[in-house]
């Protein structure tokens, strides 16, 4: 390791590595007119330390599968990570002088169109469970030898989720995983809540069963140790805890607190800066010698179709149910699929998976922040992952969600308990806004299966489908309405009622479908004939059915669903056919809800059979 060959020729090689790096990150935040060069100052001795000396990766293919992992958790430093790997060679130095640019994929914070990048970061405290995902896949997984580094900010330290990962990392015993903490003592607005408080630091670390070292973060010999010792550390992760400097090496930025997220203004005050570096480099021939990964050893993931789906017409079983009985299936099938649970899985069946899967399923504990970011550092490493727990505590995770999207993750999630019709728990526990929180983002697809059999095949769609899905999974058992034969597609619908004298669309999912077919039943009796879909793809959505279906009933459609009236169903459809001329109405839950039954909450809140029936009339009129 590299602790054990810190010659004075190497350690002045690194040093001008570091040097190099300062240099070019203030030539192209300059160039850009914005950025962050004080932050990358102050962690290039870190940085230069990892990528010249300790990772083992090949330079000119970062996502070889058993090369270590590099996750820079401070975003804001990314004309830093952009520099080290321009220096390893991956592309020419001159490309770092288009960072911030529409034509660059060098952009103010890293994303995955980097191929170097696992994650999107930028949102700070989310690259520690990131990392945790990553060294769960090594570990448990895989089991292959390559280490985790995560580089965070000491400002980002505060945050909650950067706890739930080291409690993860803890409990997981995750000797492959190093973070490392840049102490530089200057928040955006003020000094850190620690500053340079390295004892406090370390108890703190040390308190959550992490291995503490407190180090110089400018003393390369130092950070080389350091990092051996990480190396050497079993049964537990390790956190570098690096003191550090704003602006390092920067005589007139260096510690002052005026300086966060400031260029230096192209012209004579970026030269002065540059011109102060360069006297710091030192006359040196010893050549890098990156450290190759070891070849890995894993054989491809191999494929078997699924059993059919189990239900037969009639039966009787929960959306949640079914999902944990596909998961099991999907999991025989396909060694790729792991899945993450949050305290809940004897509610979201994920239990299943687990006790046939030990090693590919993760109990996250109540930390719904690390059990999304640990999804994504696994789908990272071309695994397809499933994360379950209650719908309403998805929310606690947005800017997790958020942020995945952003990268492009090919994360499954799974809600379940949606809506009034839980019942006795009440408001808390309901999910009634996750349509809208899902279907906000551009790239995530949204699924809520009505039945046993819909769901079962819908889970194996999203496993093969590349990119993140959200499915919605219900409390309460329904009736099969669809044979094991019937297949669902993303993006498509079911009419399950229609005549040529319909004169109302009906269109609902989960538990309202059924609703609206008891609804079916007494407006036909009453002489009024109407159309049923189960628009069981929310996004995307099946617009062509609807606005065929919405002409053919008199350009009229009513919507119902157990969700919020904004941002769901209701308004999925509102968007999809406002082109087309055609009346929206929508039954849908519209106050804070009362703990009752089902039943009871069902009708009283206007998505039951009495409802619809009574809006159907009414739109008629």
């Amino acid at each position: 390791m590299a602790g054990l060959a810190a010659s004075p020729e190497l350690l002045s090689a690194l040093h001008n590595k570091a040097t190099q790096l300062r240099i070019n990150s203030v030539r192209a935040t300059s160039e850009a007119g914005s950025g962050h060069p004080s932050s990358c100052a102050s962690a290039a001795d870190i940085v230069a330390a990892l990528f010249f000396s300790v990772m083992r990766y090949d330079p000119h293919n970062p996502k070889a599968p058993n090369g270590d992992r590099f996750i820079l958790s401070k975003g804001h430093a990314a004309p830093l990570l952009y520099a080290a790997w321009a220096e390893a060679g991956l592309f020419p130095q001159s490309d770092l002088l288009k960072l911030r640019t529409l034509s660059s994929d060098l952009e103010g914070h890293p994303t995955p169109r980097l191929p170097f990048v696992d994650m999107a970061t930028g949102s700070l405290g989310q690259g520690l469970p990131v990392g945790i995902g990553i060294a769960l896949n090594a570990k448990f997984v895989d089991r292959v030898d390559y280490r985790t580094y995560v580089l965070m900010g000491d400002g980002e330290s505060v945050e909650g989720s950067v706890w739930e990962a080291a409690e993860m990392g803890r409990q997981c015993r995750l000797d492959n995983l190093c973070a490392i903490v840049d102490v530089n003592r200057l928040g955006q607005s003020d000094p850190t809540m620690l500053q340079h408080d390295m004892d406090a630091y370390r108890s703190r670390w040390a308190g959550f069963g992490w291995h503490a070292i407190v180090v110089d973060g400018h003393d390369l010999s130092a950070l080389l140790k350091a990092f051996d010792e990480a190396a050497q550390t079993k049964g537990q992760p390790t956190v570098v805890l690096a003191r550090t400097y704003k602006g390092k090496g920067i005589s007139f930025i260096e510690d002052r607190a005026d300086w966060h997220g400031k260029p230096l203004k192209k012209g004579e005050e970026a030269q002065k800066a540059i011109d102060e570096l360069t006297k710091q480099l030192s006359p040196n021939g010893a050549v890098i010698q990156i450290p190759k990964p070891s070849v890995p050893s894993t054989a491809p993931t191999t494929i078997s179709p699924m059993p059919a789906a189990p239900y037969k017409l009639g039966d009787s079983v929960a959306t949640r149910e079914a999902f944990g009985v596909a998961l099991e299936a999907l999991g025989s099938a396909n060694a790729a699929i792991v899945a993450l649970d949050a305290d809940v899985k004897n509610s979201t069946y994920t239990d299943k998976f687990g006790k046939k899967f030990p090693h590919r399923f993760f109990e996250s504990f109540i930390a719904e922040q690390n059990m999304v970011g640990a999804a994504a550092g696994l789908a990272a490493c071309g695994k397809i992952p499933f994360a379950a727990t209650f719908a309403c505590f998805l929310s606690r995770a947005y800017d997790f969600i958020r942020m995945a999207a952003i990268s492009g993750s090919n994360i499954k999630l799974v809600g379940t308990h949606v809506g009034v019709s839980i019942g006795e728990d009440g408001p808390s526990q309901m999910g009634l806004e996750d349509i809208a929180m899902m279907a906000a983002q551009p790239n995530v697809t949204v699924l809520y299966p009505s039945d046993g059999n819909s769901t079962y095949q819908l889970v194996e769609t999203a496993a093969k489908h590349k990119g993140m899905v959200y499915i919605r999974a219900g409390r309460p058992k329904t009736p099969v309405l669809y044979g094991p034969e019937e297949r669902f597609h993303i993006g498509g619908s079911k009419i399950l009622r229609e005549s040529g004298s319909d004169v109302l669309t009906i269109v609902a999912a989960g538990v309202t479908l059924f609703e609206a077919l008891k609804a079916y039943d007494q407006l036909k009796t009453a002489g009024i004939a109407v159309r049923i879909i189960d628009l069981y793809s929310i996004a995307p959505i099946d617009r062509t059915t609807l606005v065929e279906s919405g002409r053919a009933t008199q350009r009229r459609i009513l919507t119902v669903e157990d969700h919020y009236a904004h941002g769901g169903l209701g308004d999925a459809v509102l968007s999809a056919v406002s082109t087309e001329g055609l009346a929206v109405h929508k039954l849908a839950v519209r106050e804070i809800p009362h703990s009752g039954k089902p039943e009871e909450l069902v009708d009283h809140y206007g998505i039951g059979v009495r409802s619809i029936v009574e809006a159907a009339k009414r739109i008629i009129k």
